[in-house]
C-alpha cells in the first residue's frame, strides 16, 4: 500500500492506494465518525461490493442507499432519494456517508454529505479508474443540470480516500479506457515524463498489469493532491486540470448525459485543445499529432460527434464554469506538459477547431493512428 496525504491544514486527509485493501477493515473504521454510516453505492457495484463494506461497517448499524447506474442519474432527483433515505432511518449529524462507486457516486454522496444537517463526514472508496484518479480526490462534488454538468455543488473533503486497485478487475474495458483519459491529463499538463512513460505502458495499462495501474494511480493521484492543495478552490492553477473538459462537458451535455462516458468526451476535448492549440501556433502539429496517438492507443476518441453543430456547440460551451465576466476561457497548451488558461484566442481558429473535430463514429478509435 502506498499512501499520499493531500494537504489542507487541519482538513489534511490520507489517500490509500494498493491492492486489496477492502481486506483492511481498519482503513475503514478509523475515518468513521460518529455512530451511523449510510453506505451510497449503484446497482452495478452493490452486487460486487456492498456486502464487504457494509460487514466492515457493521458496528455503526449501517444502512444502505443503492441508485440506479448512470451520468443520467446524477440529478436533483436522486441526490433527495438520498436524502429521503437518510431522512427514513432518522440519521442525525452523527452518521458519515461512504461513496462506493464510480464519480457519479462521490460526486453526488459528497454533495449530499455537504448539505445534510448542513455538512456530515463522507470517505471517497472509488471503484472505476476514472474515479480513483481523478473525481475521488479534491472534494468537489455536485450533480448535472439539463442545461450544464456539474453547476451545481459544493467543494467539500472526505475524510479519506481508499482506492482498491482490485475493483478494477470488475471493470468493463470502456470504463477503463475512460479513465486513462483523466490519467494522460496529468501528463499533458504538467508532466512529459509521466506522458513519456504512459505511451510506452500503455499496453500494459489496457491488459490491467497490477504495478503499471498502481503506478499510473499513485502518481495522478499525487499530481492532483499538489495541484489541489495549492489551489482548492480553484481560483487560479487547479483550473489547468480541466483541460478538455470544456468541449468534453458540451459533448455530454449536447449527446445525452450517459451516452458519452466522462472520459470519452474529455479524450475527444484534450484533441480539440491540442488542435486549437496549434492553429494559434502555441505548439507544432507533430504535438497534435502525439496527443491524438496516446488518446487512441488508450483506446478512446479523439474527434466529437458530427451530431454536435458548430453553432450547437458554442451555445454549449458558454454554460461552463470558467466563463468569467461573460467570456470562455480554455486550458489551452504552450507545450507538451504546460498547459495554461487563456481567453485570448482567436474565436475564429476556435470555430475551425469545432469544425475540424468532428466525425462519423468517433466513439471507436482512429486505428490509422496507431
Amino acid at each position: 500500500m502506498k499512501t499520499l496525504e493531500l494537504d489542507l491544514g487541519e482538513r489534511s486527509y490520507p489517500i490509500y492506494i494498493g491492492s486489496a485493501l477492502l481486506a483492511q477493515p481498519e482503513l475503514l473504521t478509523r475515518h468513521i465518525k460518529g455512530t451511523r454510516v449510510a453506505i451510497v453505492t449503484n446497482e452495478t457495484v452493490a452486487p460486487l461490493y456492498l456486502d464487504q463494506v457494509t460487514k466492515i461497517a457493521a458496528a455503526y448499524d449501517p444502512i444502505s442507499i443503492v441508485l440506479p447506474d448512470g451520468e443520467q442519474y446524477k440529478s436533483w432527483e436522486w441526490l433527495n432519494r438520498i436524502f429521503d433515505r437518510l431522512l427514513e432511518e432518522r440519521c442525525d449529524r452523527q452518521v458519515t456517508l461512504i461513496a462506493l462507486g464510480g464519480g457519479v457516486i462521490g460526486d453526488m454522496t459528497g454533495f449530499a454529505a455537504a448539505c445534510y444537517q448542513r455538512g456530515v463526514p463522507f470517505i471517497q472508496i472509488p471503484t472505476t479508474l476514472l474515479a480513483q484518479v481523478d473525481s475521488s480526490v479534491g472534494g468537489k462534488t455536485g450533480i448535472n443540470h439539463p442545461l450544464g454538468k456539474n453547476m451545481i455543488g459544493a467543494f467539500y473533503q472526505p475524510e479519506c480516500v481508499i482506492i482498491d486497485s482490485d475493483t478494477l478487475k470488475s471493470l468493463p474495458d470502456e470504463e477503463l479506457s475512460a479513465g486513462l483519459a483523466e490519467v494522460i491529463k496529468y501528463g499533458l499538463i504538467r508532466d512529459v515524463e509521466f506522458l513519456q512513460w504512459l505511451e510506452t505502458n500503455m499496453g500494459k495499462l489496457l491488459a490491467r498489469d497490477p504495478e503499471a495501474l498502481t503506478t499510473a494511480i499513485f502518481r495522478s493521484c499525487q499530481h492532483k493532491a499538489e495541484v489541489v492543495a495549492a489551489d482548492e478552490r480553484e481560483a487560479g492553477q487547479r483550473a489547468l486540470l480541466n483541460l478538455g473538459h470544456t468541449f468534453g462537458h458540451a459533448i455530454e451535455t449536447g449527446m445525452g448525459y450517459g451516452n458519452w462516458l466522462h472520459g470519452e468526451g474529455v479524450a475527444a476535448g484534450m484533441a480539440m485543445a491540442a488542435d486549437l492549440s496549434w492553429r494559434m501556433g502555441w505548439i507544432d502539429r507533430e504535438d497534435v499529432d502525439r496527443v491524438q496517438l496516446v488518446l487512441a492507443a488508450a483506446r478512446l476518441p479523439v474527434r466529437a460527434p458530427e451530431a454536435i453543430t458548430v453553432e450547437r456547440f458554442t451555445e454549449l460551451m458558454s454554460v461552463d464554469k470558467k466563463v468569467m465576466a461573460g467570456k470562455l476561457r480554455l486550458v489551452l497548451l504552450h507545450a507538451l506538459g504546460d498547459a495554461f488558461i487563456s481567453d485570448n484566442f482567436d474565436e475564429t481558429k476556435l470555430r475551425e477547431t469545432l469544425a475540424a473535430c468532428r466525425g462519423a463514429d468517433v466513439k471507436t478509435p482512429d486505428r490509422s493512428l496507431a
